[in-house]
């Protein structure tokens, strides 16, 4: 009879024994609560402030300045002419004054079956930084596709790409900040953020290059937005992860009004819309060389879908037709930027 077996000890062994039992159990449980409350807590990335520096600020009468003017085929298969510097400005596509820039779509021709646009991308690249943008107007109707976005446009998805302001068609959904990266990168652990998750594999060849997304509130793109002056968006890249925020004019941070070029500090900014956190995906080598882009395509691989233009936004006939036939569609396709600022630290 062996004295292993609980059964056969007496009353007063078997009480002491399932004591005993209770508090190695307990203790088995909390032990293991607590480890992985560490193993989050550990993995979530340390955002500790940085120390920013003003490291380029376009605004004024020479904000074009900062840019060079894409003139080859829309990658995105879209039903756009992009313009030269010379041809823009003569098409006044693209004009500064010095509270404002504008760039904006050709809303005069017809019968054409690309329209003339513009695309610009920054002189000047970042592998980390605090980037803030000033939107007075977002572009917005049937058959547009606008983005305020960063990505190296010769490395690409090796180097990744960031939205951080984008909409399809009338932009009512509200704004949506995506990465887009080669394989290895994704957003399927602890997040603090304010806004919709849309799809958490960065990956490029994953559902037709959807990204890895969140959704702000409806009231961050389109004519909303346009209709209460505009509002500032403001991403931070860094090795811990890429965060973005929205702020409308009546709420923008004191460290970050037009007049203040001191260190930001987003730590105090309460939580960001969207959050892309290190943990599963390695910031620092999946994101380099970023240059700022800003554009509006027409049509192409996502606003020119079916399922998105007819069935998902409503839009009337095709969206090639639209581009070719009805000029007065594209009224409201344009940007106006305050300024775009780059802090970095180092």
């Amino acid at each position: 009879m062996s004295k292993l077996n609980p059964l056969h000890w007496s009353r007063k062994w078997q009480i002491i024994g399932g004591v005993g039992a209770t508090v190695i159990l307990v203790a088995v449980i909390v032990g293991a609560v607590e480890g992985t409350k560490s193993s989050d807590s550990t993995s979530y990335p340390d955002y500790t402030a940085l120390n920013y520096t003003i490291s380029e600020r376009m605004n004024g009468t020479t904000f074009f300045d900062h840019f060079d003017y894409y003139t080859a085929a829309d990658p995105s298969s879209g039903n756009v002419v992009y313009l030269s510097e010379e041809q823009s400005t003569y098409s006044n596509l693209t004009y500064a004054g010095s509270s404002s820039a504008i760039l904006r779509v050709d809303d005069t021709s017809t019968g054409i079956t690309n329209r003339n646009s513009v695309r610009i991308t920054s002189k000047n690249q970042w592998d980390t930084g605090l980037f803030v943008f000033d939107i007075i107007h977002s572009p917005y109707g049937c058959g547009t596709w606008p983005a305020v976005w960063l990505s190296d446009p010769n490395n690409w998805p090796e180097h990744g790409e960031i939205d951080v302001i984008e909409a399809v068609e009338q932009g009512n959904k509200g704004n949506q900040m995506t990465l887009h990266t080669s394989k290895g990168c994704t957003m399927k652990t602890k997040r603090e953020e304010t806004g919709t998750v849309s799809g958490t594999n960065c990956w490029n060849s994953t559902n037709e290059n959807e990204g890895c997304g969140v959704f702000g509130p409806k009231d961050t793109y389109g004519a909303t937005l346009n209709e209460n002056g505009g509002a500032l968006y403001a991403m931070e890249l860094r090795d811990a992860g890429i965060r973005m925020w929205w702020f409308d004019r009546d709420s923008i941070p004191s460290d970050l009004v037009a007049s203040n070029d001191s260190s930001p500090d987003p730590s105090t900014w309460g939580t960001p819309v969207a959050d892309f956190p290190s943990t599963d995906c390695d910031i620092s080598s999946h994101f380099k060389n970023q240059s700022i882009i800003a554009n509006i395509d027409l049509c192409g691989s996502w606003a020119g879908a079916t399922s998105v233009y007819s069935t998902e936004y409503g839009c009337p006939g095709t969206c090639a037709d639209l581009v070719k036939n009805n000029a007065t569609a594209f009224e409201n396709a344009y940007w106006e930027f305050g300024s775009f600022r780059v802090w970095t630290s180092f």
